[in-house]
């Protein structure tokens, strides 16, 4: 039986951790750096584990994209179950618990499955030479090894940064979807649009479905597909979706779809509820889930998107709504979205950021719907001060009331000045919404 010990005590031994908590310890001391564009590490562990033996799954969709990543996602998972398919789900990162990013039919994977996953992987990476892995891509290895014990129908992949040499990219997708493109991660993508965009369309394979989920995505997705004969369905052409005429845009109370069939023939659906994320989304969703060979019933549609939720996305605990939107193209979604304030009220931002992130262009797409500012320190060498935010907004014309050191003390602050016409956003970071989502917040 192996030995628990103290994580920082750990060596290439036969000793392990006896608990998924220094698990995550352990694997955040095993490569120099956090994040190491590249495939060749994880794909030899891979091999090792057997991973790329055999298909992990029945059919397999990987999704990758700016934003929207997550809603399409879960938005898939939730149209397979109800249609009756068993589902396995692999997203990142997670917002309170690391088995958040492993799901079997809508249910988190257990500590004891995950353990035995990090396990496989440390017997695979130990072998004969060692090959030092990033948490991300340890942690993807574990996922992988889940989903391959479970007899699935159909397993859904949520690439974490890139395309081309994400971790994820290892797994031949029969189809794979790009959601959004817009600058984020400059450090490691750039801010070349037309680059990121061809970095993206690494997860392509020749002469399987590429699914493009927006209107705006650069004429590098498509021609990446073009070159490898991948046959490219578009948001706008091939498939589609209107709002009934007495629904507002951004907030319908029911829309319709259209879209083609693996052999070409058009697909219609009409009377779909709001799932209150993203209807660009919810399209690809649909559109993904045919060619990967869904025969579509309506009503379980319907289900599904009235059932779906996703944690963090437009959530609302009473006068509070908790997004992780940390870039400008998804503060501008938040803004749109975000009802009016009642009379006599006030919408308030509590936002916590990281230094990485264009504070500016999330500040300026909030502006216009936010009356007043909370301003919190997300700690770690990637934090951003709540001062550095306090400015920004400030010189951008935002009224910043308070600044706090963490978003737990901008909550307290929230508690004694909220008032019951008040609503409150907070958002920034998945650091800021996870924290608020382990806490009981405050009602007027």
């Amino acid at each position: 039986m192996s030995k628990s010990i103290a994580p920082d005590s750990l060596a290439s031994d036969s000793l392990t951790p006896g608990s998924l908590v220094e698990w995550l310890h352990y694997l955040e001391t095993l490569h120099p750096v956090g994040i190491d564009m590249g495939l060749e590490r994880v794909t030899e562990v891979a091999k090792r584990m057997g991973l790329l033996n055999s298909p992990i799954a029945t059919q397999v969709i990987t999704v990758a994209g700016t934003n929207g990543k997550g809603s399409t996602l879960a938005m898939m998972d939730a149209v397979a179950r109800t249609h009756g398919l068993r589902v396995g789900t692999y997203t990142s990162p997670h917002l309170v618990r690391y088995n958040e990013r492993v799901t079997i039919n809508g249910d988190y994977a257990d500590d004891q499955r995950l353990m035995t996953g990090f396990s496989r992987v440390e017997d695979a990476r130990l072998q004969t030479p060692e090959i030092s892995l990033t948490y991300f891509e340890a942690g993807t290895l574990c996922a992988l090894w889940c989903l391959t014990q479970e007899n699935l129908d159909l397993a859904l992949l949520e690439v974490g940064l890139g395309g081309r040499l994400d971790a994820v990219n290892i797994i031949d997708a029969d189809v794979a979807i790009v959601t959004t493109i817009a600058q984020d991660h400059a450090n490691f993508l750039g801010s070349d649009i037309a680059q990121i965009g061809r970095e993206k369309a690494g997860i392509f394979r020749a002469a399987k479905p590429a699914v493009l989920g927006s209107r705006l995505l650069p004429s590098s997705l498509a021609e990446a597909a073009n070159a490898i004969a991948a046959p490219v369905y578009c948001l706008g052409e091939a498939f589609s979706h209107s709002i009934d005429d007495d629904s507002a845009a951004d907030s319908p109370s029911e829309w319709s779809w259209s879209g083609l069939s693996c052999q070409g023939g058009v697909i219609s659906l009409t009377d779909l509820p709001d799932p209150g994320l993203p209807i660009d989304n919810a399209a690809t969703a649909l559109q993904a889930l045919i060619l990967s060979g869904l025969v579509v019933n309506a009503d379980a549609c319907r289900r599904a998107f009235q059932e779906v939720q996703v944690p963090g996305r437009m959530q609302w605990i009473g006068q509070w709504c908790l997004d992780v939107g940390h870039n400008p193209h998804a503060a501008d979604y938040v803004a749109r979205r975000l009802p009016s304030v009642p009379e006599g009220g006030r919408q308030w931002a509590l936002i916590g950021m990281l230094n990485d992130k264009d504070a500016d262009g999330v500040i300026s797409a909030l502006l216009p719907r936010i009356t007043d500012w909370v301003c919190v320190t997300l700690e770690g060498e990637r934090g951003r001060s709540a001062a550095e935010q306090a400015g920004r907004i400030t010189s951008l014309g935002g009224r910043v009331h308070h600044c706090a050191n963490s978003p737990e003390a901008g909550v307290q602050i929230m508690a004694e000045q909220l008032a019951p016409s008040d609503r409150v956003l907070v958002t920034g970071s998945f650091f800021t919404v996870a924290a608020l989502l382990e806490i009981t917040l405050p009602q007027a």
